[in-house]
């Protein structure tokens, strides 16, 4: 049976204002850094997807390397978009990056123009897409001219194999940089993807202040902290976690018995405003005006649903906002 989006959609979904574009984004994305690859049950995932959008979630966030194997989200995702999505479009907005190892040698990594263009290529090919909305410089490359990276960014853009360019992990100082070079180079930036969520703030030390100033938007990711924020981890690390993987993102030794005291007292607040903790910590996040959205990951639609009720709840008396400034 076809896929038939709910009608309703976008009746369901708050939109912000990306920076100061003319793009508006759904104040909760849909990222597929886990869950997506072909280690993962494609079914279950092409559900979440499709929840997504029936949920107004119009943005999926992709990279080159997610997965496992390195490229298999996007193959699958580029599945979906073939056989459900594909009258849908121009009601997307899809995102890939290049940036981190991808492929053997010295063109199959960091930030060359070489690398990126060749990158951005092969993720077209795998999604079956002639374009994305939005590229990104996953990182910066501390050998690679900045010109160079965002000259090819630049290039994505006009040659129409993107439709906007963006960043992602770059500190203040040379976020200010690329926003420059991009500008003079008739490509603003239209965004930045930064590391953000209540147990990793170094973005409000300068760069949130960068961004209002230069018109760009923010899109947070990992808003749960690998798992941290989601109540998992407030007795200590379970068996069969992400924690206790040797490849995970998240390692045993980042959950302190620090981090696990401020996560419980988190957890009563949240508690106290009828939230879970990871329904708050997403509200935390989009309680900043600055903040265009906030990317998710989800393992079910179960999952999905309860974490997208937390944009309906931005609001933080000042009492809840100190206490949870641990």
């Amino acid at each position: 049976m076809s896929y038939i989006p709910n009608e309703n959609r976008y009746g369901k979904m708050i939109y912000r204002r990306c920076g100061r574009s003319g793009l508006q984004l759904p104040s909760i994305s849909l990222g597929l850094w886990h869950n997506f690859g072909d280690v993962d049950e494609y079914t279950n995932g092409r559900k979440v997807i499709l929840k997504a959008f029936d949920s107004g979630i119009t943005h999926f966030d992709l990279a080159n390397n997610y997965g496992p194997p390195y490229g298999s989200a996007e193959r699958n995702f580029g599945k979906v978009m073939r056989e459900d999505l594909s009258a849908y479009r121009d009601q997307l907005i899809i995102s890939t990056k290049a940036g981190y190892d991808m492929w053997p040698g010295p063109y199959g990594n960091w930030g060359s123009r070489k690398y990126l263009l060749a990158s951005l290529d092969q993720s077209l090919q795998r999604m079956g897409l002639p374009y994305v909305d939005i590229f990104y410089s996953h990182r910066p490359d501390p050998d690679t001219p900045l010109e160079e990276t965002m000259g090819a960014l630049a290039y994505a853009v006009h040659s129409g194999k993107a439709l906007y360019a963006g960043i992602s992990n770059y500190p203040a100082p040379l976020a200010r940089r690329a926003f420059s070079i991009l500008r003079e180079l008739g490509t603003p930036c239209l965004i930045h993807q930064p590391k953000y969520s209540l147990l990793e703030r170094w973005v409000e030390a300068e760069l949130m202040e960068e961004l209002e100033k230069e018109g760009v938007g923010c899109i947070a990711f990992s808003p749960l902290a690998q798992g941290m924020l989601t109540g998992k981890y407030l007795k200590g690390i379970p068996e069969g976690s992400r924690a206790q993987r040797a490849d995970g993102a998240l390692q045993a030794e980042s959950i302190t018995p620090e981090v696990l005291d401020k996560i419980n007292k988190w957890n009563g607040i949240a508690r106290e405003r009828g939230q879970t903790l990871a329904q708050m910590a997403i509200s935390w996040l989009l309680k900043d005006p600055r903040v265009t959205s906030v990317l998710i990951g989800a393992r079910t639609v179960e999952q999905l649903e309860e974490n997208l009720k937390a944009a309906y709840n931005v609001s933080f008396t000042q009492e809840e906002l100190r206490d949870l400034n641990l």
